[in-house]
């Protein structure tokens, strides 16, 4: 029987091992030296030990399926070659935890490996502001210029963004400002510094506490509060006063190079091939911790415990309540009933699991090159987290779908629920219904990736969804769906095709305030996907004033990315679509706009882009919704021409 060496010296003797062949996956990226190393009914340090009678304890039917469900992944080369580690905990035992693949390329996998959980990062930042506030050093709803004076936006209002907004994705912040560089293969200081230097030349995409709309620049944001508040940097204050205290030993930022002596880490793999550069998240908040599974189940137990770990309290009960406790429900404009926010988690009423009857947190993680989610169910006693290694351009693997699944098949096998809920999948599309009138809704919308076209067929009353193909000259439109060309209205007030599988949509009309707090309405489409999870799509955008002369001279340029460091982990992932210039365009259907497109780090079909009133040389993206909007602005370096975008920095393309 194998054992699994920890880099504490901690030594654990597996109860279940498996190994399996070389396997060569569907896309033919072959999957390296896959093993796998997993143990059952764990007790976490200092919890006791000895697990439940019944046989349910074994979960052996969820063990069974997960198995399955990481092996088709693997299979399918969607965690393009790298490893995949979860862990279940149940009360305060971890009672089963596996890991698959390669964590090198001739190293296997094991419980100890560290993975970048990226985004689930957030709730270890929701949680020291937590305990900030247990100490009286912060108040999540004092607005943050109080503690950060040197904070400034071009927008007013950036002097109501609170705490709260920060941690609940309602700031109104551009949303990944300082993206340059976030992910290397190099340590990158400094993140948060810079982010709060490219803001004060810079607007707010909607005002603050207006709506939540995901938002990494919150979460960078927390650094610099964190640390000045308790005279500590964000990486230390985390490390003294969560992760040790909660014995996570496998557990921290990369604030420096790492040698091969230290501790055992998942690599990327990158188009099937393993790499030797580790990835360091360099925005710790947002994005940065690497941890295990196992660590993991340390603060879920905390949580589950109101608070407290091996009798220390970590943080007040209040605390933890407050981070699971919806923060949409003040919102002005709340488009996404099946969203619940907390305060560092994306979901703290699951739908996957409501369906069942049955409250859960949720928190979904990725970085360039990996992919993590992370499940907290308070009443059952139970958590779950799962992360991988993702291929970034197929994008495919989504442990989502594994976290859930073994969340809920965990609660039926103990006899927590009476059965799984329907699959949303296996939903029958609904009876057509009279469909109403939509004109009002045709036209363009924009978001941060790409343009949408809807239009309404006269002769049946049917929609038409198309996104702009910006890759060919002249640019084209396609079914936004491959091969769907219409969308019926039905019972349930959703458009649907006759395609199984397919999305559905809808429009939601909010009133709301533009930028200069006039009244308006703002009109969004909305997609439901197969599995059920429902998103805002798009806005729909008015049209505008045409182009100045200074903008029209603008139109066709191309400018390529100066500042983003070869050791980014973009540049190897995608260093065609880094080299290609990212150009600004104009759209025949929409006047008025600018379109930014192409390849660099802006990674997008097009971006439209309203110039500032007043302003030739700035231009704000017109909608008050979405992630990662770009703002530009134009200037002279050293008698250079320059373009940035957020933190990024261009100069006319040769």
């Amino acid at each position: 029987m194998n054992k699994i060496e920890g880099t504490s010296g901690e030594t654990l003797q597996p109860l279940e091992t498996a190994a399996g062949a070389t396997l060569e996956s569907a896309s033919r990226r072959r999957f390296l030296g896959y093993t796998g190393a997993g143990m059952l009914a764990v007790a976490l340090p200092g919890c006791g030990s000895g697990t439940a009678n019944s046989s349910a304890s074994t979960y052996a039917n969820t063990r069974a399926w997960a198995e399955s469900a990481v092996q088709q992944a693997i299979n399918l080369g969607q965690t393009d070659g790298s490893a995949v580690s979860m862990a279940l905990l149940k009360g305060n035992q971890i009672v089963w935890q596996k890991a698959f693949g390669s964590a090198t390329s001739n190293t296997a996998a094991t419980t100890l490996t560290r993975f970048n959980i990226g985004s689930v990062s957030k709730v270890v930042a929701a949680l020291a502001a937590m305990i900030l506030q247990d100490r009286g050093l912060l108040n999540l709803d004092t607005p943050i210029v109080q503690y950060l004076p040197s904070f400034k936006m071009l927008s007013p209002a950036y002097t109501q963004i609170t705490t709260r907004h920060l941690l609940s994705h309602a700031s109104g912040l551009p949303g990944f400002v300082c993206g340059h560089d976030a992910s290397a293969f190099v340590p990158v200081p400094g993140d948060a510094e810079l982010t709060m230097q490219a803001f004060a030349n810079m607007h707010l995409k909607h005002l603050p506490g207006q709506m939540a709309s995901y938002n990494n620049d919150g979460f960078t944001m927390i650094e610099p509060v964190v640390q000045a508040v308790s005279g500590q940097s964000y990486p230390d204050f985390v490390t003294q006063n969560i992760l040790a205290p909660l014995g996570m030993t496998n557990s921290g930022f990369l604030t420096s190079a790492q040698t091969s002596a230290g501790a055992e880490f998942a690599y990327p793999y990158i188009n099937g091939a393993p790499t030797s550069q580790l990835e360091y998240y360099n925005t710790y908040a947002s994005g940065g911790l690497n941890t295990t599974p196992g660590d993991m189940m340390n603060l879920a137990q905390m949580l589950i415990a109101g608070g407290v770990f091996q009798g220390q309290r970590i943080v007040s009960a209040a605390g933890v309540a407050q981070m699971g406790t919806d923060q949409t429900t003040t919102l002005p404009i709340d488009l996404l009933p099946e969203s619940r926010w907390g305060l560092g988690w994306d979901n703290v009423q699951l739908p996957a699991l409501s369906a069942a009857g049955v409250t859960a947190w949720e928190k979904t993680g990725g970085s360039i090159c990996f992919y993590t989610d992370f499940i907290v169910v308070p009443k059952a006693q139970l958590a779950v987290l799962v992360c991988g290694g993702r291929n970034f351009l197929n994008d495919a693997f989504y442990p989502g779908h594994i976290a859930r699944g073994i969340a809920l098949r965990a609660l039926q096998e103990e006899g927590s629920i009476a059965a799984l809920p329907a699959s949303a999948t296996a939903a029958q599309i609904p009876s057509q219904a009279p469909a109403p009138n939509v004109a009002a809704m045709t036209g363009i919308y924009g978001n941060n990736t790409g343009p949408i076209q809807v239009s309404v067929n006269p002769a049946d009353g049917s929609l038409t969804l198309a996104t702009l193909d910006s890759t060919v000259t002249p640019y084209t439109w396609a079914p936004i769906n491959e091969g769907v060309t219409s969308y019926r209205y039905r019972e349930d007030g959703w458009w649907w095709s006759s395609t199984s599988g397919v999305p559905s949509y809808r429009f939601e009309v909010v009133p709301g305030e533009d930028s200069n707090g006039n009244s308006t309405t703002f009109c969004y489409l909305m997609t439901r996907a197969a599995s059920g999870d429902v998103s805002v799509l798009a806005q729909q955008l008015p049209r505008a004033p045409a182009l100045d002369a200074v903008w029209q001279q603008r139109v066709g340029t191309q400018w390529t990315i100066s500042n983003e460091s070869t050791d980014s982990t973009l540049w190897k992932v995608a260093p065609n679509v880094m080299e290609a210039p990212t150009v600004i365009g104009s759209l025949n259907e929409l006047s008025g706009y600018v379109l930014l497109t192409g390849g660099g780090p802006i990674l997008q079909n097009g971006q439209l882009l309203l110039p500032v009133p007043n302003d030739s040389a700035r231009a704000r993206m017109a909608v008050n919704m979405f992630r990662d909007l770009n703002e530009v602005a134009f200037g002279t370096v050293n008698g250079i021409p320059t373009m940035t975008v957020g933190s990024r920095t261009f100069t006319p393309a040769s």
